[in-house]
């Protein structure tokens, strides 16, 4: 079976690796010792008229719109990467509580914004404790 080539899948979008980023609101294994604030990272995108005829063909068919698909990976990528870029302008080196936003304007361009708090974190070696909620 001849191997497939590279330039036909899709990029692997791998998350940046110079600041952590979670969704949670804690960093495991690590404590944070200062809260910065708020950190985002904002793209706008316009989905262009060959993305918007293909997709608007493919869409008379059902099922996935690959073009779409792809330029939403891409660009929340690239929020993803600008979010980390500003934290660490912040004096950051972890985000905590990451969440995206998407949004539509004017029916030709998407806005995605990711989001979340700035901290600063140190490693910390002291076994976890059980979570009690009272």
């Amino acid at each position: 079976m001849p191997a497939t080539p590279l330039s036909t899948s899709p990029p692997i979008y791998a998350p940046p690796t110079d600041c952590v980023v979670v969704t949670t609101p804690y960093v495991p294994g690590a404590r944070i010792v200062r809260v910065i604030g708020i950190t985002f990272g904002l793209i706008v995108r316009s989905r262009g008229l060959g993305r918007n005829i293909t997709a608007g063909f493919r869409s008379l068919w059902g099922g996935e719109i690959t073009e779409y698909t792809q330029l939403l990976e891409q660009v929340r990528h690239e929020a993803l990467v600008r979010l980390t870029a500003h934290a660490k302008g912040l004096g950051a080196n972890a985000v905590v509580g990451l969440s995206f936003d998407t949004s539509d304007i004017g029916q030709i361009m998407t806005e995605v914004l990711a989001y979340g708090t700035a901290v600063v974190v140190e490693a910390d070696a002291s076994p976890p404790a059980p979570v009690a909620l009272r």
